[in-house]
């Protein structure tokens, strides 16, 4: 789905926004993506129904587009989706509202070119086949990095594939790279080679994240919810921060997580040790939810109109972006 597509069925989505929130008030369906955090261990053991007092629908998408887009229906009240569909979403005034960050992208997302594609540096990109989920972190670190080594992106057949199909497109033979995430990193890297990941385009100047949203008129509802959702995530990051060490391959939480989300439990610590997640302390500071994230939510929706993936960029994301769930 192209981002004119999505953006237009999200606005008519977004129609019926208000009226679906009473409808599912009485529910809790919660969306996430397959990136490797502390979360997801915390999800399949069952925290979160623990502290929320209630049942949870949790539903799988493979990029943060598609979360969104059932956030806007009111299909889901609370998900899981990266920097650049959040800032593509609030610049079309989706009513969201980040609640958390869960990670800092550095090394689980990466630019996985095919061994024997002829690519052994950048200028090699021009004339290949890239493919990535368009409208996703992935795809904006793409476009940083190409932006970095002056490469016009219409020089790269850039396609548009979510993480299974590349996958699937890198085992036939279709394509020449990749720049993803787990499971589908782990999976590529075996016949490839990174030639760039996430942290060192965030270097560079365009730096990505995870967050939770929830939907506003939810949140102003149930803000215990978030609250306790945020207390939980927050709780499996320190967890993990603590015991960083104990978390190996044979690890009962490195098992969990990767079961979980599909991936190989052999990938699995080194993919966490390719993002940091902030704890609470520096949620709440200047530089993410206390004004960073807003700013860089901004920087990301001016990075992606120069780029014509979306039409505008709203003057103020202030409204996007809170810690006060945190401090509940």
């Amino acid at each position: 789905m192209t981002i004119k597509h999505w953006t237009a069925k999200a606005t008519l989505a977004l129609g019926v926004f208000t009226l679906s929130v009473a409808a599912h008030a009485a529910d809790l369906t919660i969306g996430y993506i397959t990136g490797i955090d502390p979360v997801k261990r915390a999800i399949a053991d069952g925290e979160y129904e623990k502290a929320i007092g209630q049942k949870i629908n949790w539903r799988q998408f493979e990029a943060g587009p598609a979360v969104v887009a059932a956030m806007a229906s009111g299909d889901v009240q609370i998900g899981n989706l990266g920097s650049s569909p959040l800032a593509a979403a609030t610049s079309k005034n989706l009513p969201l509202v980040a609640f958390i960050v869960t990670s800092q992208i550095q090394s689980s997302e990466a630019l996985v070119v095919r061994n024997g594609s002829g690519i052994n540096k950048p200028e090699d990109l021009i004339g290949k086949k890239i493919a990535v989920p368009f409208v996703s972190t992935s795809h904006y670190s793409l476009l940083g990095a190409l932006k970095h080594w002056n490469i016009d992106q219409k020089q790269v057949t850039i396609l548009n594939l979510t993480p299974l199909q590349i996958t699937a497109a890198w085992k036939r033979g279709d394509i020449d790279g990749a720049f993803t995430w787990s499971p589908a990193l782990g999976e590529i890297r075996k016949t490839g080679k990174i030639l760039t990941d996430a942290g060192q385009v965030s270097q560079w100047g365009s730096p990505t994240f995870e967050v939770w949203v929830a939907r506003k008129d939810f949140a102003e509802k149930h803000p215990e919810v978030v609250a306790s959702f945020a207390k939980v995530s927050l709780a499996a990051i320190a967890d993990y921060t603590a015991h960083k060490s104990q978390w190996t391959v044979d690890s009962e939480p490195v098992k969990t997580i990767a079961r979980f989300t599909g991936s190989n439990a052999a990938d699995v610590p080194e993919l966490l040790d390719g993002s940091h997640f902030p704890t609470a302390a520096e949620q709440q500071s200047p530089a993410l939810l206390g004004g960073g994230t807003v700013a860089d939510i901004a920087k990301t929706a001016e990075f992606l109109k120069d780029q014509g993936k979306i039409e505008k960029v709203l003057p103020d994301y202030s409204l996007f972006a809170t810690d006060r769930f945190i401090k509940e």
